[in-house]
């Protein structure tokens, strides 16, 4: 039986994340602040006898000393999450997301204790290729746009898992993590899956960004839970970094449509510029499709949902949610 820590567990990836981990008969404790996260996602979690929650900063240093020390492995997803909150909150998207992957890298560091950095494809900004691999030039924008300081602070989080690895020879393997999506997942903070999904069920305006034109490709959560896992535990993937998501690639307002015709909603699709969405002078990616190949070799990784079996599955699940919630 191993010890797992999930830094970020009561959010969207981290609360299945920490589903799949129990079931091998591990012991899983998590630590979340809540600030992106939601008690809801591990409720169904709580009455299992080798769970267990700590409500608190990462940044509280005594506490994830003590939390580390007890676990095998750490995956760390806790991290300032959603274009939106990006956006707003730029100062709170960079002191979290650096502070913490530093506080944290440095007290596995003391043990070698193995741990997995969650980034993002957001790193590749406005490269512009076919398909992104992990061994292209990552290009940002100017620094008076807020929207590329979440692709700036996950790109020294990776730096500094590399000098971790190569320095001190931590075990530490890092992610990109392309759109992921399934049950559990808000649309809260940007994300366009749950929020479309949301609004076609409640017959609301389905409100595509800009023209609509972006392309984007969709990951199932299982398959990018079943690859942490499976990474973490390799010593080859260590000091590497590894995309995962899918290869099937939609524009964002057939993405809409499909949303559409999958609820039978009668919903409107409208266009809202980006200047409105968000603020002015925002700059997106137009296209961000990853090259899996180097997963793929390392350890088989194959997307196992298309597009239209995954929404089918979340449709399904805000449905329940939300007939719930009419009946209080």
């Amino acid at each position: 039986m191993k010890k797992f820590l999930v830094t970020g567990g009561a959010g969207f990836i981290g609360s299945h994340l920490a589903e799949a981990l129990l079931e091998p008969n591990n012991e899983v404790q998590i630590v979340d602040d809540l600030s992106t996260g939601t008690i809801d996602n591990i409720k169904h979690l709580k009455g299992h006898s080798r769970f267990s929650y700590v409500l608190d900063t990462i940044m509280n240093r005594p506490l994830m000393l003590e939390l580390i020390d007890n676990a095998d492995m750490v995956f760390h997803l806790a991290a300032a999450v959603g274009v939106r909150l990006i956006v707003e909150q730029p100062v709170r998207t960079i002191e979290t997301n650096i502070k913490a992957t530093e506080l944290v890298l440095e007290l596995c560091s003391r043990k070698k204790k193995p741990v997995l950095i969650s980034s993002s494809s957001e790193v590749y900004g406005k490269l512009s290729r076919p398909k992104f691999s992990e061994e292209d030039d990552l290009v940002l924008g100017q620094t008076d746009r807020a929207r590329w300081c979440y692709a700036a602070s996950k790109i020294i989080d990776e730096f500094l898992a590399k000098a971790y690895f190569k320095e001190k020879g931590l075990p530490a393997v890092v992610v990109r993590v392309f759109n992921t999506i399934g049950p559990r997942q808000t649309g809260q903070y940007g994300m366009v899956v749950p929020r479309f999904v949301r609004q076609a069920l409640l017959g609301e305006p389905i409100t595509v960004y800009d023209d609509g034109s972006q392309q984007r490709s969709f990951t199932w959560v299982g398959d990018v839970v079943k690859a942490m896992i499976t990474l973490i535990q390799l010593p080859q993937a260590y000091g590497e970094v590894f995309n995962v998501g899918h290869t099937q690639e939609i524009s964002i307002h057939e993405l809409a449509v499909m949303v559409k015709e999958i609820t039978k909603s009668n919903s409107e699709i409208i266009f809202v510029p980006y200047e409105q969405a968000y603020e002015a002078g925002f700059e997106d990616m137009p296209r961000r499709l990853p090259d899996i190949s180097k997963i793929q070799k390392l350890i088989g990784y194959q997307p196992t949902l298309d597009l239209s079996e995954m929404l089918e599955r979340i449709v399904s699940s805000d449905q329940e949610k939300l007939g719930k919630a009419k009946k209080k």
